[in-house]
């Protein structure tokens, strides 16, 4: 499908797309924050905390860093108009689903957060693919 084919997209893709590009990129943000913490921020955290973060394993990280990049750049390609974003979600939701399956299975330490973020990831798979059959996207 041409691009100037395409069907234009309602008001609410665009605020849904940027606000969960905001959302994203505050993921990225967390993650920047938790994989670069100095070791002076480290020392100031509780003891329990501090060996935690020293204890996370490499795929944890990696979970984080595909869940948050995955989301963000999905975000920017429903902006864009690109189809392409379905797989990036795809990615970005599976890495999630892990990362939040550890702090919750492992760590103990899920919140009400935990399940937003599955909500959330699953909800930006669903759009980009209804964006798609829609022809908002291609």
């Amino acid at each position: 499908m041409e691009e100037n084919s395409m069907n234009k997209p309602p008001i609410w893709f665009w605020i849904v797309s940027i606000v969960a590009l905001i959302w994203n990129l505050m993921g990225v943000g967390a993650y920047i924050a938790q994989a670069y913490i100095t070791d002076d921020a480290l020392a100031a955290l509780p003891e329990s905390d501090r060996v935690m973060y020293e204890n996370l394993p490499a795929w944890y990280t990696a979970a984080f860093a595909l869940a948050v990049f995955g989301g963000a750049l999905g975000c920017i390609g429903l902006i864009i108009r690109k189809k392409w974003a379905y797989y990036l979600f795809l990615i970005g939701a599976i890495a999630a689903l892990v990362q939040m399956s550890y702090i919750t299975f492992s760590l103990n330490m899920a919140n009400a957060m935990t399940p937003m973020i599955i909500v959330v990831a699953i909800a930006l798979l669903w759009l980009s693919k209804h964006a798609t059959k829609k022809g908002w996207i291609s």
